[in-house]
């Protein structure tokens, strides 16, 4: 997990230097092409993909504002590299631990209370062979001899009487020192035993032993009785999430701002309304966004299928497909906030001013879900805000990858972040009105809150 996050860490930190330099890089030749007398040209536009045009035509003018930014950002040098980094992080992150897991046996002292029979031993040996890891077994003298010796790491799981076993913490919590694949594997096998030892040689042994279940996993540290989930998975899916909030909301922001600086919306207005103008922009913007998000799903998913990584296993497709669902529901609620927040302001250091409040509630959220996500346990007070839209698309992927939330609840929050967008959207759509005009010094929100006729 450490060499997990240490990746993906290291991948966002190049993605951004690589934005900014980029970017410093684009300015640079922007005034250098102001600073030179304009040369007579004819620019002949690119012609737009047919089904791109049918949209457009579908959606009349709001289709042709959001047709102008798909083609803008998807042609753009920080869109193409920025895609290319975060493929080769996700590749990275996906494949390393595939690597490291296979870089050696796994040594695992695994405690016995009442004996182990021949059998047993078989099936400790049979399972650490397909987990690839190295037991050994230690001979405890009582129960409690084994809960003191979890507790001091002496030894990583106990086997008691070959009915149970327990450890110290959660099998799921990213501190347990106990191997999952092992623990899980050893309870299924010590059930057909204890199958067999019920069935007692009769008839009905066959049927009997059709229905064993795994003997129980307690633990001394309370914590979640979830399936062991995929954490890794809900880890990239969280960085991923971050990155791409982030990113296109400052898109919206700085777009919104060149365009009211430049004047540009002055001759977009006298052809289409402002709710459309806006909507056309967070439309075009949102369609990248999917798409790139779902091309980093699908190259995920694809390289884990060809390295045989756990990507593919348990929960891990559906809490990939919820960091999908949670990325369209947290940037329909941010994207009005930041295009309200770009009409206030129409140069780069009043965009600077105002991107770090408005990410104050994303970053909170990305970081809080990546403790909890590594820990295996949440809070109260982290479930009250998996259904608070400005932190809910952190907050509720996370619980997915734990396993700690039912489906109504996930539901329930999906719901009242749509409501809220709804309701951030008609809010923005008042804010741009009366703000995309206003040239001067930035416009303060309690000017734009006043009645229309006020002083």
């Amino acid at each position: 997990m450490k060499v997990l996050i240490t990746v993906l860490v290291a991948a966002l930190l190049v993605a951004r230097i690589a934005f900014y330099v980029v970017r410093r890089r684009r300015r640079a030749e922007r005034k250098a092409a102001a600073a030179e007398p304009p040369a007579p040209a004819v620019r002949t536009p690119g012609r737009p993909h047919p089904q791109l045009r049918r949209i457009e035509h579908a959606l009349g003018d709001v289709g042709l504002v959001a047709g102008r930014e798909i083609r803008e950002r998807v042609r753009g040098r920080i869109f193409r590299v920025g895609t290319i980094i975060m493929l080769v992080g996700v590749g990275a992150a996906v494949v390393i631990p595939t690597i490291h897991s296979g870089s050696g046996p796994t040594p695992q002292r695994v405690g016995v209370v009442g004996g182990l029979s021949s059998d047993g031993r078989q099936v400790v040996a049979a399972s650490a062979k397909a987990n690839d890891d190295k037991v050994t077994l230690v001979n405890e003298s009582s129960t409690s001899q084994a809960k003191a010796d979890l507790r001091a790491g002496r030894v990583d799981a106990v086997i008691v009487d070959s009915d149970e076993i327990l450890l110290d913490q959660p099998i799921n919590a990213s501190t347990s020192p106990a191997d999952s694949g092992l623990v899980n594997q050893v309870a299924q096998y010590l059930g057909v035993l204890r199958a067999y030892r019920v069935a007692g040689l009769t008839a009905s042994q066959v049927e009997r032993i059709n229905k064993y279940q795994p003997v129980a996993v307690s633990s001394l540290v309370s914590g979640s009785k979830g399936t062991n989930l995929s954490k890794g998975t809900s880890v990239i899916g969280m960085v991923l999430l971050f990155f791409m909030l982030t990113q296109y909301c400052t898109w919206i922001l700085i777009g919104v701002m060149q365009e009211k600086s430049s004047r540009v919306v002055e001759v977009l207005l006298a052809v289409v309304r402002p709710i459309q103008l806006l909507g056309g922009k967070v439309l075009g913007i949102g369609a990248v966004a999917l798409g790139q998000a779902a091309l980093i799903v699908g190259f995920a998913l694809a390289v884990g299928a060809a390295v045989g990584s756990d990507l593919l296993h348990g929960a891990a497709p559906l809490a990939l497909l919820s960091e999908l669902l949670w990325l369209v529901l947290g940037y329909g609620f941010y994207c009005w906030v930041y295009a309200a927040a770009g009409s206030t302001a129409e140069r780069q250091d009043q965009v600077q001013t105002l991107a770090l409040p408005l990410s104050l509630p994303i970053l909170f959220g990305y970081i809080y879900s990546i403790s909890v996500v590594s820990s295996g346990t949440a809070n109260a007070f982290f479930k009250v805000l998996a259904f608070l839209p400005p932190t809910a698309p952190f907050c509720m992927s996370a619980l997915v990858g734990l396993g700690q939330v039912t489906w109504w609840q996930f539901v329930l929050s999906a719901l009242i972040s749509v409501c809220a967008t709804a309701g951030m959207a008609l809010f923005a759509a008042r804010i741009y009105r009366r703000a995309v005009l206003r040239t001067g010094s930035r416009v303060r929100l309690r000017e734009l809150l006043r009645p229309t006729g006020s002083s």
